[in-house]
């Protein structure tokens, strides 16, 4: 098996500080489509953003990820069993998930070798949900500074992986019974620092700052100034999920 690629640790701790969290409404719809609720897989849990989010809906979370770093920075709780394993090879048990999820995540699997390993753990019936989200947008003015940052400055140190996620998800196989969702929608209160925290979690930009020896995100923060309001005033920064839904 490959080496997984370690997108993530570098910046672990800001990661669990500044990434989005999700909705509770989307923790009620798939809850809503298990008849069980005992045990639930976080599969690239990162931190653990989602798994405790599904500790209010599911007796017991298993939450693994392939990243040491990240597992140091999870958030604890009583629910959640954090191990250090890889997605397409854990210790779980056969037949004991009710339901698998991998939260902006899944681009970075071995698809055939994950979809195998989820079959085998899931119950019969078992539901498997995969969502990511988009580039987030706050007003017209400071997105067209961030999509430039993206789409340009950015622009060679995007993976295949990350375009995965630029096409919606809509180029990765998915070979459950598929199941329509509604849509969903994370929202957070952002000043114009914790804003640019944020942009130090992507990938791309730790990148680039270990290409480059300099960080691209200062002269993003000079940018957004003239058109961020008032850079202490927080303002709504929302993130649209993209959402796939199965059952095996």
């Amino acid at each position: 098996m490959p080496a997984f690629k370690d997108n993530f640790s570098q910046q672990a701790a800001i990661y669990a500080q500044y990434r989005p969290h999700y909705p509770v409404a989307l923790y009620e719809h798939l809850a809503s489509l298990t008849s069980a609720h005992e045990t639930v897989w976080d599969c690239g849990t990162g931190n653990g953003q989602a798994a405790v989010g599904l500790t209010a809906f599911y007796n017991r979370v298993i939450a693994t990820d392939p990243s040491e770093e990240q597992i140091n920075n999870s958030t604890h709780h009583e629910r959640i069993v954090y191990k250090i394993e890889r997605a397409e090879q854990t210790s779980i048990s056969d037949h004991s998930i009710d339901l698998l999820t991998t939260a902006n995540a899944l681009h970075w699997f071995n698809f055939d070798e994950f979809y195998n390993e989820a079959r085998r753990v899931l119950k019969p019936g078992g539901i498997i949900a995969a969502w990511c989200y988009e580039v987030p947008f706050v007003t017209p003015g400071i997105d067209k500074i961030v999509r430039h940052y993206h789409d340009h400055t950015l622009n060679d140190y995007w993976q295949y992986e990350n375009r995965l996620v630029e096409k919606a998800y809509t180029t990765i196989p998915f070979p459950f019974e598929l199941i329509d969702s509604p849509s969903f929608t994370s929202e957070k209160m952002m000043d114009l620092d914790t804003f640019i925290a944020y942009l130090n979690t992507w990938s791309a930009t730790q990148r680039y700052i270990n290409d480059k020896g300099m960080n691209p995100t200062e002269q993003l923060r000079d940018e957004l100034r003239t058109v961020w309001p008032v850079s202490n005033k927080a303002l709504k920064v929302t993130w649209k999920l993209i959402l796939k839904t199965g059952r095996v």
